[in-house]
């Protein structure tokens, strides 16, 4: 099995987005990060990383408790940010030439609290004009309902703590930390899952 067929033709991508308030609309990006995932031997790694430090678009604000929060200062020329529309295109030609590699057709945005980025991502896309958005359209898949199916949490650190997975709270709310623990709980959750392989075979005749 590759990893096409274990996703119906779709790649499961893990994103986190660093973001000035809770509005996709009228708040800003500060950070995007990616995790890929490998299929080796029927399990679900994480796999290379991507990270972009974003420069906040001058039509979104900033939430001074969304820095308290993050503990970043967007402008800091320390970071190296790049304009929001550069980060962007380059995140999804990123995701575009790893979909090539792996044959799949589209990827899931894999998040927790996928919608919350998912949202994100598509209007920061609209805002810069920036077309070939790799994601499908409304299918996600969030690691904070599986989290509360599979271990009768949501919150991300108390999930990976109950799953075995070390959380360091002094790292939390990095767009790569936090998309890096989610990679390894949602692998984790999915090499636990018990498929059936005459599944997989109907996928592969659909």
């Amino acid at each position: 099995m590759e990893l096409k067929d274990r996703f119906r033709g779709y790649l499961p991508v893990v994103l986190d987005l660093e973001t000035g308030g809770v509005d996709p609309y009228n708040h800003a990006i500060i950070e995007i990060a990616i995790v890929f995932l490998d299929w080796r031997d029927d399990m679900l790694y994480p796999s290379k990383h991507h990270r972009w430090a974003v420069l906040p678009h001058p039509d979104t604000c900033i939430e001074d408790s969304s820095l308290d929060l993050i503990g970043i200062d967007p402008f800091d020329p320390a970071r190296g940010a790049e304009l929001e529309e550069t980060c962007l295109r380059d995140c999804f030609r990123t995701i575009r030439k790893k979909l090539k590699a792996t044959s799949c057709t589209r990827a899931y945005l894999v998040g927790h609290n996928a919608y919350f980025d998912h949202n994100f991502i598509r209007a920061a896309a609209q805002r810069n004009n920036v077309g070939q958005n790799p994601f499908h359209l409304f299918t996600v898949i969030d690691t904070a309902s599986l989290a509360a199916v599979n271990f009768g949490h949501s919150v991300l650190s108390v999930a990976c703590t109950r799953a075995g997975i070390e959380f360091d709270d002094k790292k939390a709310h990095s767009a790569l930390y936090d998309a890096t623990v989610t990679a390894q709980l949602f692998c984790m959750i999915v090499n636990d899952c018990e498929l059936n392989p005459d599944w997989i075979n109907l996928n592969t005749a659909d």
